[in-house]
């Protein structure tokens, strides 16, 4: 008799469809970045329990994407997968991800350093049109708009890094905290303005995109400071249970 494989953290998916390569490359790419978008703006709240076929619904996408798209949010320990009986957004941990931050700010430091020294002609060609666009919204840009302009910004540092691994690895950390600014930007009274966390990215792009290492890796470094200071407010001030919706709010 076949033993069944005992991979509980895993979602399988049979739809009984074989689409093309591409057409799946595709759609599992479109669904990640849907429930990521979910999981940052806190439309999949911390600590919420919820089915495979709700996360389908919310995206409007098929089975095998989605169930793809879980597995690897369950492998960047973003959902929780309990077999027979579904799935839990991970509660966020303050303590654990404030830790994390100390590994994002060696990992960032390094792929900075990468990005100034490999960097072609297109990657700063864009990383300054990315400068320009932040500097024209600074004033008026949402945080919607920040957090996919963000997206973009990290996906073009990794890019003219041109290290896959680090992708790997910084993906779930770029969306644990982008996820912490959203809550920290919405919630925490006074931060609703931008300007601090835009100025930052801003001295990342220039220093990237003209090659002045040192000044790439001092300005990695002020953005992770902003990012730390971000904690000291959250831990004093932010209600718990928008950290996991499963603790009842005391109002």
């Amino acid at each position: 008799m076949k033993q069944r494989s005992k991979q509980p953290v895993l979602v399988q998916a049979d739809d009984g469809q074989t689409p093309a390569r591409s057409n799946r490359v595709n759609f599992f790419e479109l669904a990640y970045q849907r429930i990521e978008e979910l999981l940052v703006n806190c439309e999949l709240k911390p600590g919420r329990n919820l089915t495979m076929q709700e996360i389908q619904d919310l995206t409007s996408l098929g089975r095998t994407p989605v169930h793809n798209a879980v597995n690897r949010l369950a492998t960047d320990t973003l959902i929780i997968v309990r077999p027979r009986h579904g799935l839990q957004i991970a509660p966020i941990d303050l303590a654990r991800e404030r830790m994390l931050l100390k590994l994002r700010r060696d990992m960032e430091r390094f792929v900075i350093q990468l990005a100034a020294e490999r960097s072609g002609l297109v990657h700063r060609n864009q990383m300054l049109h990315m400068e320009r666009v932040l500097a024209d919204r600074r004033d008026t840009m949402t945080l919607a708009e920040f957090n996919k302009l963000d997206r973009r910004i990290d996906q073009l540092i990794l890019a003219a890094a041109n290290e896959p691994f680090l992708e790997h690895t910084l993906r779930p950390l770029h969306t644990l905290f982008r996820r912490i600014g959203f809550i920290h930007h919405t919630h925490m009274a006074g931060q609703a303005k931008l300007d601090g966390t835009i100025d930052h990215h801003l001295d990342v792009l220039n220093a990237v995109a003209n090659r002045h290492l040192d000044k790439a890796v001092a300005a990695s470094d002020a953005l992770m400071d902003f990012v730390d200071a971000m904690f000291d407010a959250m831990e004093k001030g932010i209600d718990p249970s928008l950290l996991d919706c499963s603790i009842e709010p005391l109002l």
